[in-house]
């Protein structure tokens, strides 16, 4: 079983004016398909804040997978895939790409999506929507493969060729 950490990007959700909807959905989701939530942030969109969350649950709590929601967009607030990168050792550009594709055969507002994923360490970082919808609809999309790569990071698996 993999230890996920999940951090929701949001000024409103910090503050307590909104809800976190998409976190509580990740947890749920995850939780559904056999993933341990380790821990569950609400945090500003503090780009220091951010990293050194992401880093706490990388380094100290080892968790093999770091879903973040929101601060994905155009607004200037908005710097989640910055931190993803600042804290990464490796880039791991297909998971965020393949979002992407996928949500770009629901709605053109996918382009706008700046999010990105990444490898710190043991620990792969994803970031995801901040909407539940597009949220279950990435998770849905990539999960089964997300466990694949887990059990190769974590040198759980050796065998990558299909038979």
């Amino acid at each position: 079983m993999f230890k996920v950490g999940v951090i929701t990007c949001s000024d409103k959700g910090f503050l307590g004016e909104r809800e976190d909807l998409s976190g509580k959905l990740i947890i749920d989701i995850l939780e559904r398909n056999e993933y341990k939530v380790e821990s569950y942030k609400m945090i500003p969109d503090d780009k220091e804040v951010i990293k050194k969350t992401m880093i706490d649950m990388s380094d100290k709590l080892k968790v093999n997978l770091i879903l973040t929601s929101g601060g994905t967009g155009f607004s200037k607030r908005d710097v989640t895939p910055e931190a993803t990168l600042e804290v990464s050792d490796k880039n791991a550009n297909g998971i965020a790409e393949a979002i992407r594709s996928y949500s770009l055969s629901i709605t053109k507002r996918a382009m706008l999506s700046r999010a990105v994923s990444a490898i710190r360490g043991d620990t792969l970082i994803v970031n995801l929507p901040g909407s539940p919808k597009a949220v279950e609809e990435a998770l849905d999309y990539i999960l089964d493969t997300l466990f694949h790569g887990l059990e190769i990071l974590t040198d759980t698996r050796h065998d990558c060729a299909r038979k």
